[in-house]
């Protein structure tokens, strides 16, 4: 008697049924159900609304968009951001001035900003005729013979006896970290040069320097994008003129500044104000300011708590800020007020000085 067997054979309909499957997901007869393009015809619903007919805080669009003017053709053009640099640029430029100095105040290095002045120069006809990128110095040809040149200085008709001019112009690091001050100045020459001469500190006719400095702001922001380095004048960018001094056995932390004293006296005056720090009173000719040096939060704490007594609210003269010449250089230093009993804000008050002058 033959013995049969019972098992079944299933390969077969596997086979089948992997076929089967296969079919389905070619045909796009999917298992699950494509949801990517129904935003394109689904319709907007009723926003939910609260008891006072307002609609709930979530149901708010969080980027509303905002309506665009002009033609109709423009609708699915991105509009053009609005042009954020030119406040920026404003700044970029300023014509300061400290007594009888007058200075542009360039937001870039001084080896950028040699190349332009040199271009400057040449397309004024005022051309170059010396120039020293250590010295930071270059001197043009002599005025008298140009025309454009004259006009820019303010010469009228030429005669046989008027005095011989040349322009000087000075670069050198800014205080403020990555400027650079341009000085323009014009000189009285009894003929050729025969070099370069050493710079004159005093000014002769300062309005004429300002008058010269605007005109070589407007040409250096006309040549932005064009601006290319010189590597001759990148050395003079290398030695700050704010120094940060660490504190001694004879004074505490201190900063010098490699500026004449009135400079100096302008630029710490400026960080105060633009730092909020109350200045109560200052006398330059004995080189001090007073001021209130605490931290604006303790300022603010310390105001609160008079106005709930009933007191007038009012700085407090914390600090004495003074500067003295020291070796070429003028030194600031900070101490104690006479009459304050409460904490020494001295070396915070130095390290916000140099912060924002370095």
């Amino acid at each position: 008697m033959t013995e049969r067997s019972s098992t079944i054979d299933f390969r077969p309909r596997a086979a089948m049924l992997a076929v089967a499957m296969t079919g389905l997901l070619f045909s796009g007869c999917s298992l699950i159900n494509d949801r990517s393009d129904d935003y394109a015809t689904a319709e907007q619903s009723r926003a939910l609304k609260g008891i006072d007919g307002q609609p709930l805080p979530r149901q708010r669009a969080e980027f509303p968009i905002r309506d665009v003017e002009g033609s109709a053709t423009l609708a699915n053009q991105v509009p053009q951001p609005p042009d954020l640099t030119a406040e920026i640029l404003d700044e970029n430029y300023v014509v300061e001035s400290v007594d009888d100095q007058s200075w542009l105040l360039v937001n870039d290095v001084p080896g950028r900003i040699w190349p332009a002045v040199v271009t400057w120069m040449n397309e004024t006809g005022l051309a170059v005729a010396e120039e020293s990128t250590q010295l930071g110095l270059m001197q043009s040809e002599i005025v008298n013979f140009s025309r454009r040149a004259r006009d820019l200085v303010g010469l009228g008709e030429a005669t046989e006896d008027e005095s011989r001019i040349v322009v000087q112009v000075r670069l050198a690091p800014g205080v403020r970290r990555k400027t650079t001050e341009v000085q323009v100045r014009p000189r009285t020459v009894a003929g050729a040069p025969g070099g370069l001469m050493p710079w004159q500190d005093e000014s002769l006719d300062q309005g004429l320097e300002e008058d010269l400095l605007e005109n070589l702001s407007s040409f250096l922001q006309s040549r932005e994008d064009s601006r290319s380095y010189s590597r001759a004048a990148l050395a003079m960018g290398s030695e700050p003129r704010v120094t940060l001094l660490e504190a001694t056995a004879e004074r505490d932390q201190a900063i010098a500044v490699d500026l004449p004293f009135g400079r100096v006296w302008s630029e710490i005056r400026r960080v105060l104000q633009d730092e909020n720090i109350p200045v109560l009173d200052l006398d330059q000719s004995a080189g001090y300011f007073l001021v209130d040096g605490r931290p604006e939060e303790d300022r603010r704490r310390g105001w609160l708590t008079s106005w709930f007594a009933g007191d007038e609210v009012a700085p407090e003269a914390t600090n004495r800020i003074l500067l003295s010449e020291q070796d070429g250089s003028v030194v600031v230093t900070a101490e104690r007020a006479d009459d304050y009993n409460g904490g020494n804000y001295s070396r915070s008050l130095i390290t916000r000085l140099y912060d924002y002058l370095y």
